[in-house]
């Protein structure tokens, strides 16, 4: 199976099935330098793990996370970053009725008739169980961005759950307020709506779709190129991948196909040094407005780059579907009850995140924007505060030894 790696110079490699023994994923390209611990990667898998409300999957799983190698004495060494990420709680009884006997919307009958065979537990590969390993590489990129010269800023939240939407918010709002409710909608008002409409349908055994806005500041001018390199069409490449996911936006979006275009078009005026939110000097051209969402031409303006992500409801529901039995010649009633989510952007919501982290710092990788090799961008220098210290004493017992014939005063 190809299609399991993701990114040109940060690039992470996942592995993994629903039920296997584990998740897990191999970070290549990281610059040495960065400080990081098991902590930071293991806030953002505690912000996507299962059972963290009533209106996720009881599924109980700790996500615990385990790096196994590119790290030393709390430092990136610029080698590959393994991780692991047990799983503790799957249950694949409830799957054997749909071994030959396909779920309806999933992707059962698709990977049988690709490969000849499945892991059949919980949907195997292309459960979202999988987005686990996305989130691990996400907070690995979140730290490089975090510690580099650059300012850049990522955060997401829940906008719409079914015909329940949020109004428009402020970036400010987004960063205080997203996390303050299981539905991760930051206009509280709108979140006990919703909140009330996912029980609604959880309770009459079905569920419902809805969306996530995104939104991502600090990203320099000039990342991304025209045509099959442009910045929208990678990360679109990215949030596609996420299980569900239907549609993509960027600025205005599907409205721009009713906006005229001198009214979406906008005029460029010299930066006046007022707009905190651009990335640019005093004295540079930029545009008027942002509907085109931070991008141009395939190519980051300097302004926050905007937009939103849209799911299909969770296609696990134990209202009655049927579908037939290849082994048997039968038609049959299928009832997929289990432990899943009634909607799905409340947990999209870090996974999101992560994608836009990775895709974001990929890019400034590529642009020469973060030394590749070292996040403090000195080629050359051996002797940093990252280096490991020699020990002061061989140990008296050490079969190899150094020994101090002079020393420089």
């Amino acid at each position: 199976m190809n299609g399991n790696q993701f990114g040109r110079l940060f690039r992470f490699t996942t592995f993994g099935e629903s039920h296997g023994e584990a998740m897990g994923c191999t970070v290549s390209g990281c610059p040495a330098g960065v400080e990081i611990s098991e902590a930071d990667i293991q806030h953002e898998l505690d912000r996507r793990k299962p059972g963290q409300s009533m209106i996720t999957t009881s599924r109980g799983e700790p996500d615990k996370v385990s790096v196994k190698s590119g790290t030393l004495e709390g430092y990136t060494t610029g080698t590959p970053i393994g991780m692991v990420i047990g799983n503790k709680d799957a249950r694949s009884g409830k799957y054997e009725p749909f071994v030959t006997a396909p779920r309806p919307s999933h992707g059962d009958y698709t990977y049988s008739a690709k490969f000849g065979t499945r892991n059949w537990g919980g949907g195997g590969r292309s459960s979202a169980r999988e987005t686990v390993n996305w989130v691990a590489a996400g907070a690995i990129a979140k730290q490089v961005l975090r510690q580099s010269d650059h300012d850049v800023r990522v955060k997401a939240h829940v906008n719409q759950i079914g015909d329940i939407e949020a109004p428009d918010v402020t970036f400010e709002e987004v960063l205080e307020h997203t996390e303050d409710n299981e539905v991760r909608c930051a206009h509280p008002g709108t979140a006990e709506e919703m909140r009330d409409a996912i029980d609604r349908y959880q309770q009459e055994g079905d569920s419902i779709g809805g969306s996530v806005y995104f939104e991502c500041r600090g990203v320099p001018r000039g990342l991304g190129a025209p045509r099959f390199d442009s910045l929208p069409a990678r990360l679109g490449r990215a949030l596609f991948a996420i299980p569900a996911t239907t549609a993509v936006e960027y600025g205005l979006g599907r409205d721009a196909r009713s906006v005229r275009g001198i009214d979406r078009n906008e005029d460029w005026e010299f930066d006046d040094g007022t707009r905190e939110e651009v990335v640019s000097e005093e004295g540079d051209p930029v545009p008027v407005g942002n509907d085109h969402g931070g991008l141009q031409g395939g190519i980051t303006t300097g302004e926050p780059i905007y937009g939103e992500v849209s799911w299909h409801a969770p296609v696990s529901i134990p209202k009655s579907q049927g579908t037939v039995d290849w082994a048997t010649d039968e038609r049959k009633e299928a009832k997929v009850v289990g432990r899943h989510d009634p909607s799905l952007p409340p947990r999209a919501v870090p996974v999101v995140e992560a994608m836009l982290r990775v895709t974001v710092l990929d890019f400034m990788l590529l642009g020469g924007r973060i030394n590749p090799d070292r996040l403090d961008d000195r080629p050359g220098e051996y002797d940093t505060a990252y280096h490991p210290e020699s020990p002061q004493n061989d140990p008296d017992d050490a079969e190899t030894e150094t020994r101090t014939i002079d020393r420089d005063e």
